[in-house]
C-alpha cells in the first residue's frame, strides 16, 4: 500500500472516530444538561452544520442577531464578543474553508473595492498618531469585519438569497419593534425614560440597545426596506408580485413596516425621526414623479403648520422634543448656559461636538487616531462633561477628529460611491428587486442624516449596512449583465463574473 493511500485511509478512519466521539458527546450533553441548554445546543449545532455545508445560510440568521445578539456577551480585551461576532466568524471561516477544499478561492473585485481600500487605508494611516493602539485595533477590526462580510456576500448571494435575507431583516425588525412597543406600553425600563402623553405615562422604547437613539437608528435602517417594497407594489403592482415569494415578502414588509413605524415613534429620538422622514422622501421621489409633488405639498403644509404655531397644539412631550434644541442652533458658548433637565441632552451633545472640533484643530491631517476619541477626550473635555460617551455623537466630526482631513475625504468618497451604486441599482432593477434596491438607498439616507446626531456603526448595525451594500452590488451587476446579454437569465455559479 502506498504512503498516499495509507494516509488517506488513516484520515478517513480518524474522521469516522471523530464523528462517533462527537455523537457520544452530544448524547451525553442532551441527557445531562437542562432542557433549555439542550435546546440551545441542538439549535446551535444544527446551525453550525448548515453553515459548514452552505455558508450563505449563516446570512439568513445574521439579521436576527443585530437587534438580539447583545443579550449575552463576553469581554475580549477592549471589545465585547457575542453571538453576532461568533456567527460572522463561523460564516467567513466556512466560506474560506470550502473554497480551499474545492480549490476555488478566486476573489473577484466587487464594485466598491477602491472606496473600501481607500477608507481602510486612511484609518490605518491615522494609527501613526494614536494614543491607544487597542482602541484603534478595535475600530479597524469592526470595519474589517464589515468589508469581509461585504466581499463574502458579494460572491455568494444569489437572487433567492437576497429575498431570504431581506425577509430576515424585516422579520427581525418586526420582533425588535414588538419588544420596543411592549416596553413603551408597560413602562418596562429606567424611570428616566418615562414621558407623559395623552393623559398617561409611557416609556421611551430602547429594545436591547440600552438607549432609545441607537434603537431608533436600527429601526430607521430597516424601515425603508419595508417602505420601498410596499411602494413598488403600489406603483407597479403587475411587476412586483409575479411570484409567490414576492407576494409573501410584500405582506411581511407591510406588517413589519407598521410595527417599526410605531416603535420608532416611541423612541422619541429626534435624529431617528429626521432620518426616517428623509429616507421616506428619498424613496418616494425616486420611485415616482408624482411623489415629488406630494412630498413638496406635504413639506409646505408642515412648514405652514409650524409657522402658524401648530407645534403648541401638540402634547407637551412632543413639543419639547421638537423645539428644545432651537435656542442652541448656531455658535453657543455652552460654558455660560445653565444646565436644566430640559436642555441637558442638547448641551451634552454640543460639548462632545466641541471636543471633536478641538481634536481636529490640533491634528487636522491624520487626526488623533481611529477609535481614539475616548482616549484623548480628557484633554479636550468641557467641564462638567467628563464622560466621553464612546464617540462624538456626530460621525462626521468623529471621523474628522480621529482620522483628519485624509480620513474624512476617504469616508465621504466611500459613501458617495455607495450612493452612486444604489442609484444604478434602482435605475436598472425591476419589480421586487427595485423595491429592495430603493429600500437600501433609503436606509443609507437615514444613516447619513441620523449620523449627524449620533454614530450608528454600533451594536452590529454596521453588518446590516454591509449586507445592504452587497445587495446593491449584486442587483446592479445582475441587471447590467441582463441588459448586455438580453432576456431573463439566472446568475450562474452565484455571480455573473463566474460565467
Amino acid at each position: 500500500m502506498s504512503v498516499q493511500r495509507w494516509t488517506t485511509k488513516a484520515v478517513g478512519e480518524l474522521g469516522r472516530v471523530g464523528q462517533i466521539v462527537a455523537l457520544l458527546a452530544l448524547a451525553y450533553a442532551l441527557a445531562t444538561l437542562p432542557l433549555t441548554w439542550a435546546g440551545v445546543l441542538v439549535a446551535g449545532g444544527t446551525l453550525v452544520l448548515l453553515v459548514l455545508v452552505r455558508p450563505v445560510w449563516g446570512l439568513y440568521v445574521l439579521p436576527f442577531l443585530v437587534p438580539f445578539g447583545r443579550v449575552r456577551e463576553l469581554a475580549v480585551g477592549p471589545a465585547r464578543v457575542g453571538g453576532l461576532e461568533a456567527l460572522l466568524g463561523l460564516v467567513l471561516a466556512a466560506w474560506l474553508a470550502r473554497g480551499v477544499a474545492r480549490r476555488e478561492v478566486r476573489l473577484s473585485p466587487p464594485p466598491l473595492l477602491v472606496p473600501w481600500t481607500l477608507w481602510l487605508g486612511a484609518m490605518m494611516l491615522s494609527v501613526l498618531g494614536a494614543l491607544s493602539l487597542g482602541s484603534s485595533l478595535k475600530e479597524l477590526v469592526k470595519w474589517g469585519e464589515m468589508a469581509a462580510l461585504y466581499v463574502m456576500a458579494w460572491h455568494e448571494l444569489e437572487r433567492r438569497d437576497i429575498l431570504v435575507v431581506t425577509a430576515s431583516m424585516l422579520a427581525a425588525g418586526a420582533l425588535a419593534a414588538l419588544h420596543g412597543i411592549y416596553q413603551a406600553l408597560f413602562q418596562v425600563g429606567p424611570e428616566g425614560f418615562l414621558f407623559p402623553l395623552a393623559g398617561r405615562l409611557w416609556l421611551r422604547a430602547y429594545g436591547t440597545f440600552m438607549q432609545p437613539n441607537p434603537y431608533g437608528g436600527y429601526l430607521g435602517l430597516t424601515l425603508p426596506l419595508a417602505y420601498g417594497l410596499v411602494l413598488v407594489h403600489v406603483l407597479y403592482p403587475a411587476r412586483s408580485t409575479t411570484r409567490l415569494s414576492s407576494a409573501l415578502l410584500l405582506g411581511l414588509a407591510a406588517a413589519s413596516g407598521g410595527l417599526m413605524a410605531l416603535a420608532l415613534f416611541f423612541t422619541l429620538s429626534r435624529g431617528a425621526w429626521l432620518g426616517a422622514v428623509a429616507a421616506a422622501l428619498a424613496v418616494s421621489v425616486l420611485l415616482s414623479r408624482r411623489a415629488l409633488v406630494v412630498s413638496a405639498l406635504a413639506g409646505g403644509g408642515a412648514a405652514l403648520f409650524v409657522a402658524l404655531g401648530g407645534v403648541r397644539r401638540l402634547p407637551a412631550a412632543l413639543q419639547q422634543r421638537l423645539t428644545d434644541f432651537l435656542p442652541y442652533v448656531g455658535l453657543v458658548d455652552i460654558r455660560r448656559v445653565e444646565i436644566t433637565d430640559q436642555n441637558f441632552a442638547v448641551i451634552e451633545r454640543l460639548a462632545h461636538w466641541y471636543a471633536a472640533v478641538g481634536m481636529f484643530t490640533d491634528r487636522p491631517w491624520l487626526g488623533v487616531g481611529v477609535g481614539n476619541y475616548v482616549a484623548v477626550y480628557p484633554a479636550y473635555k468641557i467641564p462638567p462633561w467628563d464622560d466621553p460617551l464612546g464617540h462624538a455623537h456626530n460621525i462626521y466630526l468623529n471621523v474628522a477628529a480621529e482620522t483628519g482631513l485624509v480620513g474624512l475625504a476617504a469616508y465621504l468618497f466611500f459613501w458617495l460611491a455607495a450612493f452612486r451604486l444604489a442609484w444604478l441599482a434602482v435605475r436598472r432593477a425591476e419589480g421586487v428587486w427595485r423595491g429592495v434596491a430603493v429600500g437600501c438607498l433609503g436606509a443609507f439616507v437615514h444613516l447619513t442624516v441620523h449620523n449627524v446626531f449620533d454614530n450608528l456603526y454600533v451594536h452590529g448595525m454596521y453588518l446590516q449596512v454591509a449586507l445592504m451594500l452587497a445587495f446593491l452590488s449584486v442587483i446592479s451587476e445582475q441587471w447590467r449583465c441582463r441588459a448586455a446579454f438580453g432576456g431573463e437569465k439566472e446568475r450562474l455559479g452565484g455571480h455573473p463574473h463566474r460565467r
